[in-house]
This record gives structure tokens, sequence and C-alpha cells, in this order.
């Protein structure tokens, strides 16, 4: 197995020889695509790079085996082809014959997935939330722009007919001066109750899914699915769900840069279980300079919806205010009885999308492009870090660090296990 070094060290060469075969791809060849993390959202990252006209998926990358050898299966049985099976992601960085990859792995890994698959010539898809912490979601984009890669951001409501259609609502004023987002993340989250330590199962190659993390012993309350409720790992619903609607907020808001002022308080107050991230969070990010506010708001239980919306965003005017519903509805009301205005149901391919992008080598062909990872996760990435020190904080955007609070900075980044940095100069 190659280290990270040595990876890199090569990264250069494949990256100028794979970059000049990638923009010489034939208008009639079909893309070749690596999807690492096939157990959970890596299965609709199949079917939907599957269900393009000019793409197809090649290579199946799990560090679970067992979870690879299932997929692949089903994978030849629905397809009729066998992929490739690959165990460390750095093999199919390295393979010339893939030209691009998704990433549908734990959060922990997201950026420098993304990191290493620019330095080696690959374009990428990268699932939200595109980092775990600001600093590496900050030299994910930079390694974007100096490989000349297109990183698109999974945040498939952009691409949603009903969602641009909404944004362009608030650009045009049709609600009147909007000065306030919603965001709500009202899923039903149950206790995962307490998973003591258990040997690493045959397949599982556990220092791999640990990657640039911090080594814990193997345990159900972290793989599969439960690292998302653990600070090492995971960055909670918010962190989760949320990006979908931290970024919508910034969108439709035209925020292009973090807030001022962040404060968040939660806690658990339903289940004595494993996790550690809050079941409820209720955050605040400010502006003062542009009058615009950003509320959010994470529920795990029972509770009502709002306005129809359990999953989705709400934007106040002066004139009405407009409902995000899901990912493809949105609906207008309209004064002060509410009446019913423009409103629509229309989805939209964010994975087409991302490969017009990489036809036409145009970020501006993008909808999710790179700089929308780094703002919506880093909000989300904010709040969180508000509700650990328990107080009011206050964040230069420019320099991105917080202002006076060296506890706070702390949590900017992350000590990276030897081999799995996040580098300074990507």
């Amino acid at each position: 197995m190659s280290t990270r070094r040595t990876f890199v060290a090569g990264a250069g060469g494949v990256a100028v020889s794979h970059l000049a075969s990638a923009q010489a791809v034939s208008a009639n060849s079909k893309l070749r695509v690596a999807v690492i993390g096939v157990n959970g959202r890596g299965r609709d990252h199949i079917q939907g790079i599957m269900g393009q006209p000019d793409a197809e998926v090649t290579c199946l990358c799990d560090v679970d085996l067992n979870v690879a050898n299932k997929r692949a299966a089903e994978f030849e049985k629905k397809y009729g082809k066998k992929p490739k099976i690959v165990q460390d992601l750095r093999k199919a960085l390295d393979d010339k014959e893939i030209d691009a990859v998704t990433i549908a792995t734990p959060n922990h890994w997201h950026s420098l997935a993304a990191i290493w698959a620019c330095q080696a010539g690959k374009d990428v898809y990268v699932e939200k939330p595109g980092s775990h912490n600001i600093y590496e979601g900050r030299k994910m984009v930079e390694a974007a722009k100096k490989y000349n890669r297109i990183v698109q951001h999974g945040v498939q409501l952009r691409s949603s007919e009903a969602v641009q259609e909404a944004v362009g609502h608030l650009r045009k004023g049709t609600i009147g001066n909007v000065y306030m987002a919603r965001g709500l993340v009202f899923r039903w989250r149950p206790s995962i109750g307490k998973k003591g330590v258990e040997p690493v199962p045959e397949g599982l190659d556990y220092n791999m899914w640990t990657g640039p993390a911090q080594m814990e012993p193997f345990s159900r309350r972290i793989v599969h699915y439960n690292w998302h409720w653990t600070w090492n790992y995971g960055n909670g619903d918010v962190g989760n769900q949320g990006i979908h609607e931290t970024d919508l907020c910034m969108w439709g808001l035209g925020v292009d840069s973090f807030p001022s002022k962040i404060t968040a308080m939660g806690g658990k107050f339903l289940f004595d279980d494993d996790k550690i991230t809050p079941e409820v969070l209720t955050t605040l990010y400010h502006y003062p300079e542009q009058k615009k506010i950003i509320q959010f708001e994470v529920r795990p239980w029972c509770t009502n919806a709002e306005d129809g919306a359990m999953v989705g965003n709400i934007f106040y005017g002066s004139e009405g205010y407009l409902v995000v519903n899901g990912y493809d509805t949105y609906q207008i009301y309209l004064g002060q009885k509410k009446e019913k205005g423009p409103g629509r149901r229309a989805g939209g391919d964010h994975f087409a999308n991302w490969i017009k992008a990489i036809r036409s080598r145009k970020t501006t062909d993008q909808n999710g492009p790179v700089e929308s990872a780094h703002l919506a996760s880093g909000l989300a990435h904010l709040g969180n870090i508000s509700y650990r020190v328990g107080r009011v904080l206050t964040f230069d955007s420019a320099k991105e660090k917080f202002v006076g609070d060296k506890e706070a900075d702390t949590h900017l980044t992350r000590n990276y296990r030897k081999g799995f940095e996040v580098p300074a100069k990507v």
C-alpha cells in the first residue's frame, strides 16, 4: 500500500497526463466513474451515474469488502457488467482508466478524498458536507482551482427547477425585501442504544475507514451509520441532512461569506444512548452589515411541520414568505392573510449537471460548485463550534478565524493521523 507521501509525490505526473486525456475525451465516449463508498448514499450515486447516457460506473470502492462485493453482485445483475472492486481508494485514484470519482464516504473522509482526487487529475462529485471542518474545506477549494478540476457538491436541490425558480423569486422581490432564512431538519432520529467494543469484522479495513480521524476501538456505535452522531467522524444532523438547508439559506439570501456572529444552544434531552452530538440544536447566524439573519433548527422526534415543511427552508420578506419543502417544491404566501402566490414542484438531475460541466470544463456550468461545499458545510461547522464552546462567537470571514477566541479556533481543524494529513499546500 502506498503511503500518503508517495501517493502525492506521484500525483503530479498522474495529474498532468490524466488531465490531458480527460480533456481529449471524445463527445461520443463515456465518462468512466469510480464510486467511493457504496454502503449508503453511494447506491444512489451508482444509479445516478448509470442513468446518464454519456457516463458509466466502472469501479466500486469500499473499505468494507462485504459491502463492495454485495454491491458489485447487484450491479452485475442489474446492468450486465462486472465493475472493478477496490478496497483502497488510492488504487482507484491511480487508475488512469478512471476519469472521475464520486465520494460517498463518511464525513471525515470527504475533503481529503476530494483533494487526493484533484491531485490525481480526477473530477469529483463529493457528498455533503464537503468538509468535516473549515480548514479542510478551504483546502479542497484550493485543490480544485490548482488542478483545474470540476468538483461538484452533492446538494441536489441546486439542480431542482422548482428551487431555482424559487430563488429567482427571492432575487426579483416577489416577497419584498428578504431579510431572514430559516433552515429546518425535523427528522425521525431514534436512540442508537449503547454499543460496546468489538473485534473488527472480517473484510473491513478499519485503518482505512478511520483515515484522517483519530483511531478509536471498533464499535457499532460508529460503523456503519452511527458515526454521524460523534464529533470524530460526523457533524450531527446540521452537518448531515442540514447541509442541503444551510446551502439554500445562503443561496437564497445571496450571501457568499460566513456570518460575523454565531450562537447556538441545544443538547440531548430524549435518549441515554451513545450519541454525542446534540439531538436538538437551534443556531443563529447574523450578518449585521447585510442586515440578514439565518435561523437553523434540528429536531429529532415527534414534532409539528411548519407550513408543511419538515425538512426544508423558509424565507421571510417584507411582503410575504416562501417555503421550500424538501428538494423540489416551493410555495409563496403573500401579505397578512397569507394568500397563495406562485408555487411549483419540479426536480432536476444533479449528476447530469456535473457531467455537463466536466464536458465543457466550465465551472460556470455547475449548479453546485466547490465554493458552495465550503460555505454550506462551514456554516454548519460554525454553529456546532458555538454549541461546543457554549457562547456567542465573532468570526472574521476574510481570515476564516474567530476573533479573540483561541479555544474556538482549535475546532477549525483537527489533528490528522500520520499518512492522512490534509496538507497546508495542496
